[in-house]
């Protein structure tokens, strides 16, 4: 489908020779006349930068909000989530390549006005939107615009993202956007360069200035055989969530499937998946979870101070939630970092593309 919205961006400069400096994620791009960054949708028209996504919806789906994975943020309810196209990412194992690495041209997509798109949110009865399937970051002019009107319909906000965005777009959105699942994919540089064609040091910064702005953050790992998977490494990334995000912050270790350019790998041994957990408790996280092993107790909520189990969790629902209304332990008052209500357990929908 064709390009019909299109928005001047924001987090751009002039820099003379018709050139633009984007300064919307850590990818820097300067631009040359006619040309588009790094992400492919951000383009250069004599001078001034535009985004080429502005309203460009390829994804929409209700989804449990387990399902961001975010486990500590209003458990049990809907979120509608929606994705674009484009990524400021070139991961190798990207699960959703067919729209983040996908021509903007050649792509299936549709229109959805930032009103309507709240609307749209709120017939699904869900409690939130989120923003996923590619990277919201290099989407901030339309992301920024519905978190607004978001909350002012009374709907928490989500982001699912790399998390390589500049500490200016951060500190942008951050008062509309509620929490963020950051991914991140590794605690080395090569890894980043090798496999994402990125760095790694600019998605600690944000983990760490979302927590300092009051986003709700979760960390997410996925745990790749013979790329990320040293012990040592994931020793590491757990002392500096314990040091930088705090004890309380939620961590999902996620298991690999072979994807994209990553199909000569097997899965995670799940064996790996426990170390990992083993690992991350040791280091003081007190919220260590396991993706992607259905039947794993690592799905489920323990409290860290007896050890009861507080929620249950199936596939992506809850089976069991014994946290009382004052966010503790019924066994021994323990606080539990728990944002908002519990919603009661829902059932996952299918994920619609255009």
């Amino acid at each position: 489908m064709g390009i019909d919205v299109i928005k001047e961006a924001m987090f751009y400069e002039k820099i003379g020779d018709n050139k633009v400096h984007c300064n919307l994620c850590a990818q820097s791009c300067k631009i040359s006349q006619g040309k588009r960054g790094f992400c492919g949708v951000r383009e250069n028209r004599d001078g001034e930068l535009y985004t080429l996504i502005y309203e460009t919806v390829s994804s929409e789906a209700v989804d449990p909000i387990e399902k961001k994975p975010l486990y500590h943020f209003y458990p049990g309810s809907y979120v509608y989530s929606v994705g674009s196209i484009g990524c400021n990412f070139r991961c190798k194992h990207c699960q959703n390549w067919s729209i983040s690495q996908a021509c903007l041209e050649d792509a299936y997509t549709m229109d959805i006005p930032s009103d309507e798109l709240i609307q749209r949110a709120l017939l699904s009865r869900s409690s939130s939107i989120a923003w996923t399937y590619n990277e919201p970051t290099i989407w901030h002019e339309y992301t920024y615009e519905c978190a607004k009107l978001a909350k002012e319909a009374g709907l928490g906000t989500v982001y699912v993202t790399n998390g390589y965005m500049t500490p200016e777009a951060l500190r942008n959105i951050a008062p509309y956007l509620d929490a963020a699942n950051i991914d991140i994919k590794a605690f080395n540089e090569k890894f980043y360069h090798d496999v994402a064609s990125a760095k790694l040091a600019p998605v600690l910064e944000a983990s760490t200035l979302a927590k300092q702005l009051g986003i709700h953050v979760e960390i997410t790992n996925l745990i790749i055989p013979d790329v990320n998977d040293s012990l040592d490494e994931l020793r590491e990334l757990s002392k500096w969530m314990y040091k930088n995000l705090g004890p309380d912050t939620p961590l999902h270790f996620t298991r690999f499937h072979p994807q994209y350019k990553m199909q000569n790998l097997s899965p995670t041994p799940v064996k790996t998946m426990q170390e990992a957990c083993k690992i991350a408790t040791e280091e003081g996280i007190k919220y260590v979870y396991m993706g992607n092993v259905p039947g794993s107790d690592r799905n489920n909520t323990f409290c860290p101070n007896c050890g009861k189990m507080l929620i249950r969790r199936g596939y992506f629902d809850i089976e069991k939630y014994e946290i009382t209304p004052e966010k503790t332990c019924p066994m021994c008052g323990e606080h539990i970092p728990i944002v908002g209500e519990y919603g009661g357990s829902k059932q996952v929908t299918d994920e619609h593309e255009y």
